[in-house]
């Protein structure tokens, strides 16, 4: 399996829409709640988002979905979202029974929310940059 660009083995990352106002309050949640830094977090409009989209083969010029990279594989929808409650534990990890919905389902209920993101949240203008305290959190 070749390298994911921009990461060291074994890191985890989350690649999000940086103008969508709901996927950027899910970075800020992500920061917050994940305090043993299993996370790295990129907006795909980055150049470093970019490749690795592109190493992955989904497009860089529209994003459908959170993209999470976790043990080198490239997860997404319902299947990125569960890996991240996975991986921050208690409490969590407790939204994981939710897989027991059927994934058809699961990622129908998704790509409603998804497609539907910057009428239901709103858009900024520009790709938020992070604060500094933060700025070790993103790629960048």
């Amino acid at each position: 399996m070749q390298r994911v660009p921009y990461l060291k083995e074994g890191e985890n990352l989350i690649l999000f829409d940086g103008v969508c106002k709901l996927c950027n309050a899910w970075s800020n949640f992500i920061i917050r709640h994940d305090g043993r830094r299993r996370f790295r977090l990129a907006s795909v409009q980055s150049p470093e988002g970019k490749a690795i989209l592109a190493h992955f083969g989904y497009p860089t010029e529209r994003f459908d979905t959170m993209l999470v990279v976790r043990k080198g594989a490239c997860l997404e929808k319902g299947d990125a979202f569960f890996a991240v409650m996975d991986e921050l534990g208690f409490p969590w990890n407790a939204l994981l029974v939710f897989r027991l919905m059927p994934k058809r389902l699961r990622d129908w209920l998704y790509d409603r929310i998804a497609l539907n993101r910057y009428a239901l949240f709103g858009k900024y203008d520009y790709c938020s940059l992070p604060s500094p305290d933060h700025a070790s959190r993103y790629l960048v």
